[in-house]
């Protein structure tokens, strides 16, 4: 149970950042890094971008993957090195490629041959060389919300694979481009090793053709997407990070020297934060009680979004359980946490906590009925 005391006299909503598991999470992370030569980890930064949470990132020593150049110019805040940056997303604007190339970021993971084009024509503007790897849609599907599933042929991310050869032999055709390698991504949330396998066996048919062709890769960047148990964040607080390196280890025919590079953001972040509020009302209804909250989407909008469930837990009750409704106060009827949830009985002024908020909460909060953000606290 949390320590409310140590939440006194901070204002609801907020979210509250438990750095002492984030770091026993870094820590878990390097320990099985260094039991494989080569392998890389670049925080995807879109999964909590808070400037408190990113210097405990980048002291222990990971990269950045950013999908923005205010995600890049986040990163080089917080001091993490230029080098140690990949960029990737499908609408990279001018500003925030100039952005990279000036910073001298590791290397652009780019999206399509138009994109290309552009990269070459403004690194060739600063008499820079850009390093590039090619986002490749490997259409494998992923045990997943569909919303943020990334790798089948019909979402809008990557370079299909009939197209591969023809956009490395561009690259390799251009003056200010460096071909360095190939990007995966598949998706997010994903707890079935299986999804990962299948990605290997992509990547393994893909280097297979490649080769035959007289082309190799230095760098292989599968992405992330490795989930958290939000059902259990007690019980599971730190994910399974053997089990994820030894998939690729085992499933990947890697070249000699070849480098590998991994994206993960959520199980980073995930479970390490919670989002505090304050019960308002209970509400007695004819068909049941509405617990009344302060927070509402506008602070988190994963229920309402992805039909999320986060584990909803009262910290200052310890009486008998029953059963509510938490609710936010939006204008909205999706501006609901949790149906028929048994809790300790709720009161006005009572704190309940919304775990496994980490990630995608802080970041993706908004000013819907012109509220105010929420703020943060790395404790």
């Amino acid at each position: 149970m949390m320590d409310v005391k140590k939440f006194e006299g901070i204002e609801t909503p907020f979210y509250y950042y438990d750095k002492a598991l984030l770091q026993e999470t870094l820590a878990a992370i390097k320990a099985e890094l260094s039991k494989h030569e080569g392998y890389h980890l670049h925080y995807a930064i879109k999964a909590n971008a808070n400037i408190d949470v990113l210097r405990v990132i980048q002291q222990a020593g990971f990269g950045v993957d950013a999908v923005s150049g205010g995600e890049i110019q986040r990163a080089l805040d917080a001091g993490f090195a230029a080098d140690k940056i990949v960029y990737a997303g499908v609408g990279k604007a001018d500003w925030e490629i100039n952005l990279g190339l000036d910073a001298g970021i590791f290397c652009f993971n780019v999206e399509s041959l138009e994109e290309l084009g552009i990269i070459n024509e403004l690194a060739a503007a600063k008499g820079k060389t850009a390093r590039v790897c090619f986002r490749i849609n490997p259409n494998v599907g992923a045990h997943t919300h569909a919303n943020i599933t990334t790798g089948l042929a019909e979402n809008k991310f990557g370079i299909a694979m009939d197209d591969m050869e023809t956009a490395i032999k561009a690259a390799l055709e251009k003056k200010n481009i460096e071909f360095i390698g190939l990007h995966f991504h598949i998706g997010s949330q994903i707890l079935e090793m299986g999804d990962f396998e299948g990605l290997c066996r992509r990547i393994n048919e893909l280097q297979d053709r490649l080769e035959a062709q007289g082309i190799t890769v230095k760098n292989l960047n599968v992405g992330g997407g490795l989930g958290i148990a939000y059902d259990d964040p007690d019980g599971k607080p730190i994910p399974d990070f053997k089990k994820y390196f030894d998939t690729y280890t085992a499933g990947l025919q890697l070249r000699q020297g070849q480098q590998m590079h991994f994206e993960l953001g959520r199980a980073v972040v995930g479970q390490m934060g919670s989002l505090i509020t304050k019960v308002l009302y209970v509400k007695h209804a004819q068909v049941k009680q509405f617990c009344i909250v302060d927070a509402g989407m506008s602070d988190l909008i994963r229920p309402a979004l992805y039909g999320a469930h986060h584990v909803i837990q009262n910290i200052t009750s310890q009486e008998p359980q029953e059963k509510y409704d938490v609710v936010g106060p939006i204008c909205e009827s999706s501006d609901v946490f949790g149906k028929d949830e048994m809790l300790p009985a709720c009161h006005r002024g009572d704190l309940i906590a919304l775990r496994s908020a980490g990630a995608y909460g802080e970041i993706m909060a908004c000013q819907y009925n012109c509220r105010k953000l929420p703020k943060a606290y790395l404790m």
